[in-house]
C-alpha cells in the first residue's frame, strides 16, 4: 500500500475531519512509496527516527508534530531565522529523514476522535473507566465518568497502578482526601474547564500542555475542584499503542510496531 493510500484510508473514515483544514497529511517523504513496515510513535524524536532507519521501516505514523509546530510544518521552519536553534534542529532532522527515504504520516485530527481505538477511548480504558456510565462534551473529546465514591488521592494511586505511570509524574492540586464520583477526563490541550463544569465533574484530570497553573489550575482551585495533572504523552500513549493494534488487525500485509515515547524525565528526590 502506498503512503498516500494509507493516509486516505484513515481520512475516508474520519467524517469529522475537514480535509481542507487538517494537519493530517504526509509531512515529508514520497507519497507514492510502498509501505510494508510502519513504525507508530506519539511524536517523532531523533531517537525514534534513528530507530526507524536502523530497523528499515518504510514510514512513521505520528500523532504529534515532527518539526515543533502544529500545522504547515515545513513552511513554518522555512520561515524561521537561519540562526535560530529551532531551525537548526529542524533542518538536521529534515536531512536525516530525507536521506533515509522515510515517509512521515501525521494522524492527529483523525485519531483524536477515532471510535474505540482513538485517544479519548484509549485513555479511558487506560484509567479503568470504560465500564462506568459516561457523559461527553466538546465533540466527544472530553468525558465524565460516574464512579463509586473514592478520594482524589486513592484515585490517583489507582491511576498510577492501572496506567503503569510513575507516581511522581502525577500532580494533585486541591484537597487530596476529598471524596469524588464524577471524573472528568481530557487529553493533550483539550481539557477545558467550562466543559468539565457543564458536566458537573467533581474531579478534573488534565494534561500539562493543556493546563497552565496560572490559568486552568488556578481557576480550578478557586472553583474548589481538585485536579490531577499528568504529562501530555501519558494521556495519549495508550492511544498510540491502540493505533498499532488497529493497523495489525486491519492491514496484515504491513508490519506495524509501536515505539514508546522516549523523552527522559528526571525527578529530584
Amino acid at each position: 500500500m502506498k503512503a498516500k493510500d494509507l493516509l486516505n484510508y484513515f481520512l475516508d473514515k474520519a467524517t469529522w475531519v475537514n480535509r481542507d483544514n487538517t494537519v493530517d497529511e504526509i509531512i515529508i517523504g514520497d507519497p507514492e512509496k510502498n509501505i510494508k513496515k510502519l513504525l507508530v510513535v506519539w511524536q517523532p524524536s531523533i531517537t525514534s527516527i534513528k530507530h526507524a532507519i536502523k530497523f528499515e521501516y518504510d514510514a512513521i505514523m505520528t500523532h504529534e508534530p515532527t518539526f515543533y509546530c502544529h500545522g504547515n510544518e515545513l513552511r513554518h521552519i522555512d520561515s524561521l531565522c537561519d540562526n535560530s536553534a529551532t531551525k537548526k534542529m529542524a533542518m538536521e532532522k529534515k536531512r536525516l529523514i530525507e536521506d533515509s527515504g522515510l515517509v512521515i504520516i501525521r494522524n492527529h485530527d483523525i485519531w483524536d476522535r477515532f471510535p474505540d481505538y482513538g485517544i479519548p477511548s484509549a485513555w479511558a480504558k487506560h484509567l479503568g473507566l470504560s465500564d462506568y456510565p459516561k457523559t461527553t462534551a466538546n465533540d466527544g473529546m472530553q468525558c465524565m465518568f460516574e464512579v463509586p465514591p473514592v478520594s482524589v488521592y486513592e484515585f490517583a494511586k489507582k491511576l498510577a497502578n492501572n496506567g503503569n505511570i510513575n507516581p511522581r509524574e502525577i500532580q494533585i492540586f486541591g484537597e487530596k482526601d476529598r471524596l469524588m464520583s464524577k471524573v472528568g477526563i481530557g487529553t493533550g490541550c483539550i481539557c477545558e474547564i467550562d466543559y468539565y463544569a457543564k458536566m458537573n465533574c467533581d474531579l478534573f484530570i488534565m494534561c500539562d500542555d493543556g493546563a497552565s497553573f496560572w490559568s486552568e489550575i488556578s481557576l480550578a482551585n478557586d472553583m474548589d475542584i481538585p485536579v490531577i495533572r499528568v504529562f501530555h504523552a501519558t494521556s495519549e500513549e495508550m492511544g498510540m499503542d491502540f493505533m498499532a493494534k488497529y493497523m495489525n488487525e486491519h492491514f496484515s500485509h504491513i508490519q506495524t510496531d509501536y515505539f514508546p515515547f522516549d523523552t527522559q524525565v528526571s525527578f529530584l528526590l
